[in-house]
């Protein structure tokens, strides 16, 4: 975005330790984990919009192992090995979440039940099959179900069958947002959207819309905006948009949340027995790349189609909410942490290809880590951009 003279006021200028611009998941996380490493750090964050107003606000609260491929695609790109190391960072980051905010569950609306993964035909149920098999040869916790099961255990038709990931869990995703950033005692500027930033010998001078901010680093926890922050991000990520839709709410009858469609579509039964549902951006992907947030009457219908198909106990619930969020996705579909070659002092995170809750709490420990000197796990290290 460009600022008029006539709307920009930056006589202000304030100092911190750290700015981290972004105040979605990323950025609360790496809050969270620089007061953890330092209580005596003074830390700022800096916001465009509101408190989780990207991605963070505006995803569906799965908290997912994995990444966004089945394990046994990940194996076939990665190894096996390589694939179980990216398998357990998403585990390890789900038991951060349960170390530290194990005393406020019911405030986050924390909830551990797994995920199922659905099948509509044979042969997606095939591949899942395949995917539980791998699964269980690394002792990872997964059941396989059958169309009974999904009918009793979520009330969904239409489905072969499945697998259910045991170890997964939902959340809310803003009031995990804002509890993170409560708890790191970051400063929070919201609508202030970063302009430009300048590093020089005594640090990084940061240009708001409103104000001058100073600190001795600063780190770009932005996601699918990275791009517009530097051109070193033009091949690295790129804007996505996914669309939700959430229904009036009734009694509750689904057992934990789900994917179906080989992940590409999803759908959960909130607390308040509201059902949401999103995806298929498969069917406009032209239309949804880019920052616009807008909806589309054509995955809207679809959203309902597949209410009415799989669903029917909530096909005559009035649609309260349609939303669009803009995420993040790699150029290989995996998380980077690094520094902006050249500027020791701005670092950067993001990457999270429609898994942010599921991997950006371990992320900003990662990024905590490398500021501090200590390693990184390879996969997500932005150095392999390098090679």
């Amino acid at each position: 975005m460009s600022y008029s003279y006539w709307l920009t006021e930056r006589d202000i200028e304030k100092k911190y330790d750290v700015c981290v611009i972004g105040g979605g998941i990323s950025g609360a996380s790496t809050a969270y984990w620089l007061k953890k490493e330092d209580p005596s750090l003074k830390v700022s964050i800096l916001e465009k919009s509101q408190i989780a107003g990207g991605a963070s606000g505006r995803n569906a609260g799965f908290i997912t192992s994995g990444s966004v491929e089945h394990f046994n695609r990940l194996v076939t790109v990665h190894g096996k090995e390589r694939a179980y190391e990216i398998w357990r960072f998403s585990e390890e980051n789900l038991g951060y979440i349960q170390q530290e905010f194990s005393s406020c569950y019911k405030e986050i609306e924390f909830v551990q039940n797994g995920t199922f993964s659905l099948a509509s035909d044979d042969q997606e149920m095939g591949e899942l099959k395949q995917t539980a098999q791998l699964m269980s040869s690394f002792d990872i916790p997964v059941e396989v179900v059958n169309q009974s099961d999904i009918e009793k255990r979520l009330e969904a038709k239409n489905f072969v069958g499945g697998i259910k990931y045991e170890s997964d869990a939902e959340v809310h995703p803003v009031k995990l947002t804002k509890k993170m950033i409560e708890a790191a005692g970051a400063e929070v500027f919201e609508y202030h959207e970063v302009d430009d930033f300048v590093e020089d010998s005594t640090g990084v001078t940061i240009l708001t819309n409103k104000a001058k901010f100073k600190a001795e680093m600063m780190v770009l926890a932005t996601n699918a905006y990275l791009p517009l922050l530097s051109k070193y991000f033009e091949d690295k990520i790129f804007a996505t948009k996914g669309q939700i839709l959430v229904t009036e709410p009734t009694d509750l009858c689904m057992e934990a949340p789900c994917y179906a469609h080989f992940v590409l579509d999803y759908f959960r039964q909130l607390p308040t027995g509201h059902l949401l549902i999103g995806g298929f951006r498969q069917l406009e992907k032209e239309t949804q790349v880019g920052y616009s947030d807008h909806t589309s009457e054509k995955i809207q219908t679809a959203l309902a189609d597949f209410v009415s198909k799989h669903l029917p106990k909530f096909k005559d619930l009035k649609v309260l909410h349609r939303w669009g969020g803009i995420m993040g996705f790699s150029s290989d579909g995996q998380v980077f942490v690094g520094s902006l070659p050249g500027n020791s002092r701005v670092f950067f995170l993001g990457g999270f290809t429609a898994h942010g809750i599921g991997l950006a709490f371990n992320t900003g420990k990662s990024m905590v880590d490398l500021i501090y000197g200590r390693d990184i796990p390879e996969f997500i290290s932005a150095r392999r951009f390098q090679s």
